[in-house]
């Protein structure tokens, strides 16, 4: 993962793009952790903020494999369909892994 590159594509230097995705981190585990919840109590609506605020900010940074499995969540959620959470969580862990991983 290139982070200089995509804070580049931000106009950032690298330092200040590392800053910001460790501040995308603290909040896209927390958003996780919020799906994982709204997953237990089957509650579609909470599922859906999370997502949709996940979606936003990976989008934002440039994260799109991240932004795009969260925008699917989100659609279904907001289609009363949370069945794919629970199978999408160790993936979006996964892909945060690999941004911690990287900075």
């Amino acid at each position: 993962m290139d982070l200089k590159a995509l804070g580049e594509n931000l106009g950032l230097e690298k330092d200040e793009f590392v800053e910001i995705v460790e501040i995308f981190l603290e909040t896209a585990y927390a958003d996780v952790e919020k799906l994982a919840a709204a997953n237990d109590a089957q509650d579609a609506k909470a599922a859906s903020e999370a997502a949709h605020s996940l979606k936003g900010s990976a989008g934002n940074l440039g994260f799109m494999d991240i932004a795009g499995l969260s925008g699917k969540l989100e659609s279904a959620a907001r289609h009363n369909d949370i069945s794919s959470i629970a199978e999408a969580i160790p993936e979006l862990n996964a892909m945060l892994n690999l941004i911690k991983d990287a900075v």
